[in-house]
C-alpha cells in the first residue's frame, strides 16, 4: 500500500511540474506581447516615466497608430508587402509543384544527384551566399527594384519541394496510368489532376514561406534600398529608429498593426491552416 500511494503521490507531482511548466512558459510567449499592446497606448511621457507593464492612462489613445501608420508609410509597405507576398507565392507553388512532380514522376539519369544538391542547399547558411547574390543581383541592374526582388525571394524552396514529393509518393501511379490511358497529356495530368490532390500540402507550403516572406528584413533592407518608394512592413518599423533615440511606443503600435492583417487571415482561415498543417505532418 505504501509503494502503491508514494507511486500515486510521484505521478501527482510529475503531472503538476507538466501543467506547471506549461504556464510557465505560455506566459513567457504572451508576454513580450501584452507589453508591447500596453506600449502601444502610453505617449511619451507615459513610456519615459512608467514601466513597460504599467497600464497607460486611456486605452481609447490611438494618436501612436495614426502617427505611426502615416510617418512609416505603412500604406505603401502594405501595398508593397501584399504584392511581394503573391507573387512569391504564386511562383513558389508552381515552380515547387513542377520539380517535385518531375522528380517523383519520372525517373531519369541524374534524378537522384539533383535531390542531393537540393539536399546539400539546405545545410549551406543563406548570409554566407550573400555576396554571390549582390554581386548577381547588382549586375542584372535588380538592387532598389521590386520586381528583382520578387524574382529573388522566388528562389527554390527546397522544404516546400520536399514536402510535395512526399505528397506524390502517397498519390498511386495507376492515377496517372488512367488519365493516360484516356488520351490526357502530362500537363493535363499535373494541372487537372494532381496538382488539386496537393491542397494540404499547397497550404503548409504557403504558410511557411508566406510567414518568412512577409516578416523578411535583411534582404528587403538590402535589395530594396528606397525607402520611401519600397518600403515593406519589415523595413518601415525601422523609421522610428535612429541614432538619437527610438520611439518604441510607435514601434509597438507598427508592430499591432502589421499584425492585423495576418490575424485577419488566420481567423478566417484557421480551419483550412490546421488541416493542411496536419496533414503534411501525417503524410511527410
Amino acid at each position: 500500500m505504501n509503494s502503491n500511494g508514494s507511486n500515486k503521490g510521484f505521478r501527482y507531482f510529475v503531472t503538476f511540474l507538466k501543467y506547471l511548466s506549461l504556464v510557465f512558459f505560455s506566459f513567457v510567449a504572451v508576454l513580450p506581447i501584452i507589453s508591447c499592446v500596453i506600449t502601444a497606448f502610453k505617449t511619451d511621457t507615459e513610456y519615459q516615466q512608467t514601466n513597460v507593464m504599467v497600464p497607460p492612462e486611456s486605452w481609447f489613445n490611438f494618436t501612436n497608430f495614426t502617427q505611426a501608420f502615416q510617418r512609416a508609410n505603412m500604406g505603401r509597405a502594405f501595398l508593397n508587402s501584399t504584392i511581394i507576398l503573391i507573387c512569391v507565392l504564386v511562383a513558389s507553388v508552381l515552380i515547387g509543384t513542377q520539380l517535385a512532380y518531375v522528380l517523383n514522376r519520372f525517373k531519369f539519369p541524374g534524378n537522384g544527384l539533383i535531390r542531393n544538391l537540393f539536399l546539400f542547399a539546405t545545410l549551406l547558411p543563406g548570409v554566407a551566399m550573400q555576396i554571390s547574390v549582390y554581386e548577381i543581383m547588382f549586375k542584372l541592374h535588380f538592387i532598389n527594384s521590386l520586381p528583382g526582388y520578387i524574382i529573388m525571394m522566388c528562389g527554390t524552396d527546397v522544404i516546400a519541394i520536399y514536402i510535395y514529393i512526399q505528397f506524390f509518393e502517397n498519390i498511386s501511379y495507376s492515377v496517372d496510368e488512367s488519365a493516360i490511358m484516356d488520351g490526357a497529356s502530362y500537363f493535363t495530368i499535373f494541372y487537372r489532376i494532381l496538382l488539386p490532390l496537393l491542397k494540404p500540402a499547397i497550404v503548409t507550403s504557403c504558410i511557411l514561406k508566406g510567414v518568412g516572406t512577409y516578416n523578411e528584413y535583411y534582404c528587403a533592407n538590402l535589395y530594396l534600398q528606397d525607402k520611401k518608394k519600397y518600403p515593406t512592413v519589415a523595413t518601415s518599423l525601422y523609421t522610428f529608429v535612429g541614432p538619437l533615440g527610438s520611439k518604441y511606443n510607435l514601434i509597438c503600435a507598427g508592430v499591432i498593426i502589421s499584425l492585423l492583417p495576418a490575424l485577419i487571415l488566420f481567423i478566417f482561415c484557421q480551419k483550412q491552416i490546421y488541416s493542411g498543417l496536419t496533414a503534411g505532418a501525417v503524410k511527410g
